[in-house]
């Protein structure tokens, strides 16, 4: 995962529009809400079970880094998926990945 990611991550954390951990992440995607759902790599079992969900919802998912990543982009322990809840944080890592 690249640092400009990294850092994107931990700014929509500290702006209050990330949802972290599957509790979390599935209790707002059965709502319907969010904008770009990023997995980690080393988490096949979250890919598979996110995987059909982001489908119907037509949300983009992005593999990247690591479980350690993730929790060290937002602050807390390991997490294998994060939520970005604001479109314009969703574009910018979009646009940070490519």
């Amino acid at each position: 995962m690249n640092s400009r990611i990294q850092s994107l991550i931990g700014l929509a954390r500290r702006a209050g529009k990330v949802a972290s951990g599957e509790a979390q992440v599935e209790a707002l995607l059965k709502k319907r809400l969010g904008y770009l759902l990023i997995l980690a790599e080393d988490a096949p079992g979250a890919q598979k079970k996110y995987d059909h969900w982001a489908k119907d919802l037509k949300l983009q998912v992005v593999v990247t880094g690591t479980k350690e990543e993730l929790g060290h982009c937002i602050g807390l322990s390991p997490r294998s998926a994060v939520l970005i809840l604001d479109q314009g944080f969703a574009k910018a890592i979009l646009l940070a990945r490519s």
